[in-house]
C-alpha cells in the first residue's frame, strides 16, 4: 500500500514537473504571436475587407501589376546570376591583375541602396543630363526627335539599376561555394580532357547550383521589397500597386488583398531557398587539402575578366558614389541648412534603438533553443524570424491595423470616461516604425547569435551549472562575454538596414517625421538630387560598414592556391 502511494506521489510529482511552466519556452511563443501579428493581420483584412474591391482588382490592374512583378523579377535574376556567378568564377578560379582587389571590391555595390542608384543615373541620362547634353554637342541633334536613346525611367532601368546594387547576394554565396570545392574536382575534370571553361561548366557549376539558388532567392525578396526604385522609375508592380490602392484609392483592404499576393511570391521564394539550403552540401571523400587550381588568364582573356570584374563596381558603386560626393561638396551649405540634420538624427535613433531590441530578442530565443534543445522551439525561433522575407509594405499594413485598433479603443474610453482624447499612441508614433524594423529585421540578430552561441561549447555551459548559476546567470556571466562579437555585428547589420529601409517608413512615419531615407526620396522625387546629395552618401557610408565586415572574413577564409597558365 504504501509502495502504490508513493508511485502515485512519484507520478504526481513528474506531472508537476512535466507542465511545470518553461518561461523560455512561453516567452518564444510570445515573441512568435507578435512578430505573427502583421501577418496575420493582412490575411485577416485581405480575406474579409469591409469592402471586397477583389473582382475589380482582377479585372483592371491586377494583372498588371503581376506580370510587371514577374518581368522585374526574371530580368534581376538573369542579371545577377551572369554577373554574380561569372565575377564568383573569375577571382576564385582564374588569375590576373587587380584579382585580390576585385574579391572585396565586387562587394560594395551592396552599400548601395536601389533607389539612390535610380536617382543618380536619372540625372545622369535624363535629356537634361550631361551624358545626352555631350551627345547633342557632339553629334549637332537639337529635339528628342532628332535621336534615340533609351530610356532610364523604364521596366529595362529598373532592371539594370537593380541587377547593379543586387548581384553582390549571387557573388558572394558562389564564390563560398567555389571555394569549398576541394583540388580533386579539377583535378578529376582535367584528366578527362576539359577545359578550364568546361570543367566550370559540367562540374563546378552544377555543385554550386544550390548556393547560386540561395543567393537569388534573397535578390528576388529584395526586389519584391523595393519601392523606391519602382515609384521612381513608373514601374506598375505589386509593390506600387498596394500604394496606389491604398493611399490614392483609399481602399485598406484592396492593399491588403494585393498584400496577399506579395506573400505567396514571398512563400514561393521561401521554399526554394529552403529546397536549396537542403541541397547545398555535398560530401568529399578526399583527404587533400582544398587548393583549388588557378588559371592564369593572358591577352584577351585576362583584358575580358578585367572588363567583367570592373564594370559592375564602376556603375553599381564608384559612379554613383562619386557624383553623390561631388554634389555633398558643391551643395554642402544647402544641405545642412535644410532637414538634413533632424533627418539623420532620427534616422541614428530608430536604427540604435531597433538593433538594441532585435539583438536583445534575438538573444532570448537563440538562448532558448541552446538551452532546452527543443524541435518546437527551435521552429518558433525560425518562424519569428521569417520577418526578413516579408516586403517593408507588407509589415505596413499589417501594423497600421491592430495599432490604429489600439488607438481608437483606448481613446473612445478615455473619451467616454474621463472626457479627454488620448489621439494616436501606437500608430501616430515611432513606435510603429521600431515594431516594423524589429520584426522585419530580427532574423539578423536571430542568425548571427545563434550561429555565435554555437561556437561556445558545451562545457561552458556545465561549468556554469557547477557553480550553481540558473539560466540567465550563465548566459550574463559565461555566454555573454564569448558572443560579444557576434552581438556586435548583429547590431551594425540591422543599424544598416534600418538607416536604408524605405517602404515601411515612408507608411508608418509620424507627419512632418524624416528619416535620411524618406528625406532622399522626397527631394530625389522632385528632382533635387542635388540638395539630397550627403544624405545620400550618409546612407551610402553607413552601407559601407558591413561590407568591411565582409572583406574581413573573406580575407580570413581565402585560402593559398595552385597556380595554372591558360
Amino acid at each position: 500500500m504504501i509502495g502504490i502511494q508513493a508511485s502515485e506521489a512519484n507520478a504526481r510529482t513528474r506531472g508537476t514537473r512535466r507542465f511545470r511552466p518553461d518561461p523560455w519556452a512561453a516567452g518564444a511563443l510570445l515573441i512568435t504571436a507578435i512578430v505573427a501579428l502583421p501577418v496575420l493581420t493582412v490575411l485577416g483584412a485581405a480575406f474579409f475587407p469591409t469592402e471586397n474591391i477583389w473582382p475589380h482588382l482582377w479585372e483592371t490592374v491586377l494583372p498588371g501589376y503581376i506580370f510587371s512583378t514577374l518581368e522585374l523579377m526574371a530580368g534581376v535574376a538573369t542579371g545577377t546570376i551572369l554577373i554574380g556567378v561569372s565575377a564568383a568564377w573569375l577571382v576564385t578560379a582564374c588569375d590576373f591583375p587587380g584579382r585580390r582587389i576585385f574579391e572585396w571590391a565586387l562587394v560594395l555595390p551592396l552599400a548601395m541602396p536601389a533607389y539612390v542608384v535610380a536617382y543618380v543615373y536619372t540625372d545622369i541620362l535624363e535629356f537634361a543630363g550631361p551624358v545626352q547634353a555631350l551627345l547633342r554637342d557632339i553629334f549637332g541633334w537639337r529635339t528628342v526627335q532628332d535621336y534615340w536613346f533609351p530610356e532610364i525611367r523604364s521596366l529595362g532601368g529598373a532592371i539594370v539599376v537593380m541587377t547593379m546594387t543586387l548581384y553582390p547576394y549571387v557573388y558572394l554565396l558562389t564564390r563560398s561555394a567555389f571555394l569549398e570545392q576541394s583540388s580533386g574536382v579539377g583535378e578529376a575534370a582535367r584528366t578527362l580532357g576539359c577545359s578550364p571553361w568546361a570543367a566550370f561548366r559540367r562540374v563546378s557549376l552544377p555543385m554550386a547550383r544550390p548556393s547560386i539558388v540561395v543567393g537569388v532567392a534573397l535578390v528576388l525578396m529584395e526586389t519584391l521589397n523595393d519601392f523606391g526604385t519602382v515609384d521612381f522609375f513608373a514601374v506598375q508592380t505589386l509593390t506600387t500597386g498596394m500604394f496606389n490602392v491604398w493611399l490614392v484609392m483609399n481602399n485598406t483592404g484592396g492593399g491588403a488583398q494585393i498584400a496577399v499576393v506579395m506573400l505567396v511570391f514571398v512563400i514561393f521564394l521561401l521554399v526554394a531557398e529552403r529546397a536549396a539550403r537542403r541541397k547545398r552540401g555535398y560530401h568529399d571523400t578526399s583527404t587533400r587539402p582544398r587548393l583549388p587550381v588557378r588559371f592564369e588568364l593572358r591577352g584577351g582573356r585576362k583584358a575580358l575578366a578585367l572588363l567583367v570584374c570592373a564594370i559592375p563596381i564602376l556603375i553599381g558603386f564608384i559612379i554613383p558614389a562619386g557624383l553623390l560626393t561631388s554634389y555633398a561638396i558643391e551643395f554642402y551649405d544647402v544641405s545642412l541648412n535644410n532637414r538634413f540634420p533632424q533627418a539623420a538624427f532620427n534616422s541614428i535613433l530608430l536604427a540604435a534603438l531597433a538593433a538594441a531590441i532585435a539583438v536583445m530578442i534575438g538573444l532570448f530565443l537563440a538562448y532558448a533553443v541552446r538551452l532546452r534543445k527543443s524541435t518546437l522551439l527551435r521552429n518558433l525561433a525560425r518562424f519569428a524570424s521569417l520577418g526578413y522575407a516579408v516586403p517593408g509594405a507588407v509589415l505596413a499594413i499589417g501594423i497600421l491595423f491592430p495599432f490604429g485598433a489600439f488607438d481608437n479603443a483606448v481613446d473612445s474610453f478615455m473619451r467616454g470616461a474621463f472626457g479627454i482624447s488620448t489621439g494616436l499612441i501606437l500608430s501616430g508614433t515611432i513606435i510603429a516604425i521600431l515594431f516594423a524594423y524589429v520584426v522585419r529585421f530580427l532574423a539578423l540578430a536571430y542568425g548571427t547569435l545563434e550561429a555565435g552561441l554555437g561556437r561556445v561549447t558545451p562545457h561552458m555551459d556545465d561549468a556554469a551549472r557547477t557553480l550553481k548559476h540558473g539560466p540567465a546567470q550563465a548566459l550574463i556571466k559565461v555566454n555573454l562575454p564569448i558572443i560579444r562579437g557576434s552581438m556586435m555585428t548583429a547590431g551594425i547589420l540591422i543599424f544598416v538596414d534600418c538607416m536604408k529601409e524605405l517602404p515601411a517608413t515612408l507608411l508608418l512615419r509620424p507627419f512632418n517625421f524624416d528619416t535620411l531615407a524618406t528625406y532622399v526620396y522626397q527631394f530625389a522625387s522632385d528632382e533635387l538630387l542635388e540638395e539630397c546629395a550627403l544624405g545620400a552618401l550618409t546612407i551610402v557610408a553607413a552601407g559601407i560598414i558591413p561590407v568591411i565586415l565582409l572583406t574581413r572574413v573573406m580575407g580570413r577564409n581565402r585560402p593559398d592556391q595552385e597556380l595554372s597558365v591558360v
